[in-house]
């Protein structure tokens, strides 16, 4: 079982920059997969980044260069720093965790290949 909670989230101009974190309670080997997904009102949820235990990274395209996700072990927590926030950026930041994902094609980028989820932090660009 795994806990998570996201914060980071606000509201910044075009071009601003913001570090999202997710703090993660629970067994470690559920832990081994974990991302960020985001939801935009009236959208599906889409994949924004992955990372796994080894330290491999994933990205969708929309994000690739801007954002970066990260992992602090010893913290138990997730980070996603983004960069050169667009307005189509708007919406709310889920991560999430699962003890296995096959790091192949993009399922890391897939939310029904995660088990657990944070209740999300709201980010709001402004043009």
């Amino acid at each position: 079982q795994v806990q998570l909670a996201e914060s980071g989230g606000g509201s910044v101009q075009a071009g601003g920059s913001l570090r999202l974190s997710c703090v993660a309670f629970g067994a470690t080997d559920s832990k081994n997969y974990m991302g960020w997904f985001r939801q935009a009102p009236g959208k599906e949820r889409e994949g924004v980044a992955g990372i796994d235990s080894d330290g491999r990274t994933m990205y969708a395209d929309s994000v690739m260069g801007r954002f970066t996700i990260s992992a602090d072990v010893a913290k138990n927590t997730l980070y996603l720093q983004m960069n050169s926030l667009k307005p189509e950026d708007t919406a709310m930041y889920y991560c999430a965790a699962d003890s296995y994902i096959g790091w192949y094609g993009n399922r890391p980028l897939r939310d029904y290949e995660y088990k657990y989820w944070g209740q999300g932090t709201q980010v709001t660009v402004s043009s």
